[in-house]
């Protein structure tokens, strides 16, 4: 099992080229499905749970070739098999994404329960629920979600769907699903995170009728078919917000290149807030810090909500630079109830902070110490690396498969911008 090896104490200056985001390759590569034509999707992040669905696809029947550019070629007019084995996806909670395609395309679909990062329930009632508002029959059994049109159906029927919460997946999944059912589909209370909409403009590029992305309310008027497109997936931004919180907490100046900085509005003004210099520039972000050796860093409180507040995906990342920072921040988690794992890691680096329940109280320290640490999640790894970073000593970040499951080359691109940082092969 690798590890990573991280000697800290160095600033961070250069530049860092942002991969494809992992939240709109996973789900533009199930949209793939939706089509007999060739579709060709580029900056495609080379990830783990992107090698998954991969798998996952080509074990269906389809053609996908990947290129070391990041381009990634796709044919779906060979599938045979619509179904996503347990086999294929426990490791990965994206795999609920085949499921409105399938169904909108073939009239079946047989896909497992997903697995994923154990930081809380993550309930597919509700994709179930918006798939038989437009006529699907779906029961789960043996750990599988079945799939099928009514007898004598041949699409699945626009509807008005409302869900209890608000869902990316969800949202994906009834994006895909309305673009070929009959009639008119309306999404209220659906999620507006940048990823949506990058899919809303591929399944655009594939000649659906879509109207709203981006907002909480979204129309799809279905079409008999979709044809194939070229789509470039649109900038990592949680990969972004980590490089951030990374050159805040070391100190240091690096351009981001191809971040988003209008994709990351709560992040960059908490950054700001706690004494970095975050500026949008002509391809791409700016960060400079003068790092905790300054004092002049300050901890900041945030709540985490849905998009367009602040992610969840960044709180971890963001307390990591709270733990070297001046002063003390409340930070509160809203969305998954077990996102707190990394606080007893960062405690072994030497941080202050408290729980009690929903709310971590961080205590900023003068300097953190290396020691051996254990990701226990995608983001926690990401938290414990930019901890690292900045702790005098040598830090071991063992089980980083997490991490590997949603950074493109973390490492060699840390390296890059003057990191002492190693991957140490099992």
């Amino acid at each position: 099992m690798d590890k990573l090896l991280i000697r800290g104490g160095r600033t961070l200056h250069g530049e860092v080229l942002i991969s494809g985001a992992k939240n709109a390759a996973l789900p533009e590569l199930c949209a793939a499905l939706l089509t007999a034509e060739p579709v060709v999707l580029r900056n495609v992040p080379r990830l783990e749970d992107v090698s998954t669905m991969l798998k996952l696809i080509r074990n269906m029947g389809v053609l996908a070739e990947r290129a070391d550019d990041g381009t990634v070629q796709l044919d779906a007019s060979t599938l045979t098999n619509p179904e996503a084995p347990y086999e294929l996806v426990k490791t990965m909670r994206a795999s609920v994404l085949a499921l409105g395609p399938l169904l909108a395309r073939f009239g079946e679909a047989t896909v497992s329960l997903p697995g994923g990062c154990a930081i809380g329930s993550r309930p597919v009632d509700q994709h179930i629920k918006g798939l038989q508002a437009m006529g699907a029959e779906i029961v789960v059994e043996h750990g599988y979600m079945i799939a099928k049109l009514p007898k004598g159906w041949s699409r699945l029927k626009g509807a008005h769907i409302t869900t209890d919460m608000v869902t990316v997946t969800g949202t994906e999944n009834f994006l895909m699903a309305a673009s070929l059912a009959e009639g008119e589909t309306v999404l209220e209370n659906a999620a507006q995170e940048p990823e949506i909409s990058d899919l809303a403009e591929m399944l655009i590029k594939m000649g659906a009728k879509i109207e709203g992305h981006g907002t909480r309310r979204i129309r799809i008027q279905g079409v008999e078919r979709l044809h194939g497109c070229t789509h470039q997936v649109v900038a990592d931004r949680i990969e972004a917000g980590t490089f951030l919180c990374a050159v805040a907490a070391t100190g240091g100046d690096v351009l981001l290149r191809h971040g988003r900085a209008d994709h990351l509005d709560a992040v960059i003004d908490k950054l700001r807030e706690a004494g970095a210099s975050v500026q949008a520039v002509d391809g791409g972000i700016r960060v400079a810090s003068p790092g905790p050796a300054s004092e002049h860093l300050v901890a900041q409180s945030f709540r985490t909500t849905e998009y367009p507040g602040f992610p969840t995906d960044m709180q971890a990342q963001f307390m990591a630079l709270n733990c070297v920072a001046r002063g003390t921040a409340k930070v509160t988690e809203t969305i998954f109830e077990n996102r707190f794992m990394h606080v007893n890691e960062l405690v072994r680096l030497g941080a202050h902070i408290q729980i009690d329940g929903k709310v971590a109280l961080v205590e900023g320290v003068a300097s953190l110490s290396g020691a051996t640490v254990m990701a226990t999640d995608l983001r926690a790894s990401a938290s414990l690396v930019i901890a690292g970073l900045v702790a005098n000593g040598e830090t071991l970040v063992d089980r980083i498969y997490h991490l590997d499951r949603g950074y493109d080359q973390m490492e060699a691109k840390l390296r890059a911008i003057g990191a002492d940082i190693e991957r140490i092969k099992a």
